[in-house]
């Protein structure tokens, strides 16, 4: 989810699932590579048979976690007014699951017209020709190519995620942003205004 700051949680969520399980889970290395499913990073500290196991105990962790330590990222509350302004309607995609991104979004105070939990990859493809979308913003290289194959997409890359500019430009990224804050006029940019 590019509009929230969910690390802290992620962190907390990890300490408290190795408080459990006492299979420790390095948190903070986990964040420098979201965006896959929970399941396909516990796959790096589970056996396959503990895999679904570890998720229900992670996204219970999570549940709490997130309410504490999730905050948006600069310029979403902004950019979120100012597409409903324009009359737009703003989509999550998310690897996240459907009640956890509908928490992280409360917990922050961010309204959006729709969510679709559970997508990685060509998921988040489909979840965006679904919802008609005609700009994606992005923070990993699995965004941006999910966005390309959406015919009509453009893709915005924006650094608040594990990839920097130049993997998002490489990936190709029609247009590559610091953070929300520049994403009004990236629009503009791209002809989406």
């Amino acid at each position: 989810m590019t509009l929230v700051d969910p690390r802290p949680g992620v962190v907390a969520s990890f300490a408290a699932l190795s408080a459990e399980t006492g299979v420790h889970v390095d948190g903070e290395l986990v964040c420098t590579r979201l965006g896959p499913k929970l399941e396909d990073e516990l796959a790096n500290w589970f056996p396959p048979e503990r895999i679904e196991w570890a998720a229900t105990a992670y996204r219970r962790h999570y549940d709490r976690e997130c309410r504490a330590g999730t905050t948006a990222l600069p310029g979403a509350v902004d950019l979120l007014a100012t597409v409903h302004a324009r009359g737009g309607r703003i989509a999550v995609v998310t690897a996240k699951s459907t009640d956890a991104a509908h928490v992280c979004l409360e917990t922050v105070g961010l309204v959006c017209d729709e969510v679709a939990g559970w997508c990685f990859g060509a998921e988040k493809t489909a979840a965006l020709q679904r919802v008609d979308a005609d700009v994606y913003v992005g923070d990993t290289v699995t965004d941006i190519a999910a966005g390309l194959g959406a015919p009509g997409v453009a893709t915005v890359g924006v650094i608040t995620g594990p990839d920097d500019r130049a993997a998002l430009f490489a990936a190709g990224a029609h247009i590559v942003i610091s953070d929300l804050n520049e994403a009004v006029d990236a629009f503009a940019h791209l002809g989406r205004w």
